[in-house]
C-alpha cells in the first residue's frame, strides 16, 4: 500500500513529534512517501531545499499514486488542505486528525467531504488505536 502523509511544514512545527508517531504507526502498513516529515531537522523556512515548483509537482505525483491519505491537521496549513482537496479530486480516502481542543474543530470543508473521515484523539494511544481501526477496515 502507498500511503501519503499530510502535516504541516511551512504552517509550524510544532507537532513534528507526533507526525513521527504516526509515521511510524502507518509505516507498518505500506510505503509511506513523506516520511521525511517526520524529521525534527526540517526547518519550515529553508524546508526541503528545493524549488516550490519542484516539490508541488512531486508531491502531486506521490498524492496521485497513494492508496490513502493520513493527514494531522491539528495545526492549520495551506498545504496541508490542498493536499486533502487534491485526494477529493482522485477519490483518495483521508483520515484527517487533530489533537481535542475545546472550542477548535476541524474545518466542515474537511469533515463535510464523505472521502475524508475526521477524528479527535487526547493521547498517543489513543492516535494509535484511530489509525489502526482505520487501516482495519481500508
Amino acid at each position: 500500500m502507498d500511503i501519503y502523509f499530510s502535516g504541516a511544514i511551512r504552517g509550524g512545527r510544532d507537532d513534528v513529534k507526533i507526525y513521527k508517531t504516526i509515521i511510524d504507526i502507518i509505516s507498518e502498513y505500506g510505503h509511506v512517501f513523506t516520511a521525511y516529515i517526520g524529521d525534527e531537522k526540517l526547518d519550515p523556512i529553508s524546508g526541503e531545499g528545493e524549488s516550490d515548483e519542484f516539490i508541488w509537482e512531486r508531491d502531486v505525483d506521490w498524492i496521485k499514486e497513494s492508496n490513502v491519505i493520513i493527514a494531522e491537521v491539528s495545526q492549520p496549513s495551506h498545504g496541508v488542505g490542498y493536499e486533502i482537496s487534491a485526494a477529493h479530486q482522485l477519490n483518495i480516502p483521508v483520515l484527517a486528525l487533530s489533537k481535542f481542543k475545546l472550542g477548535k474543530r476541524i474545518s466542515a470543508m474537511v469533515c463535510g467531504d464523505s472521502n475524508v473521515t475526521c477524528q479527535y484523539y487526547d493521547s498517543l494511544s489513543e492516535l494509535e488505536k484511530i489509525i489502526r481501526e482505520y487501516f482495519s477496515k481500508l
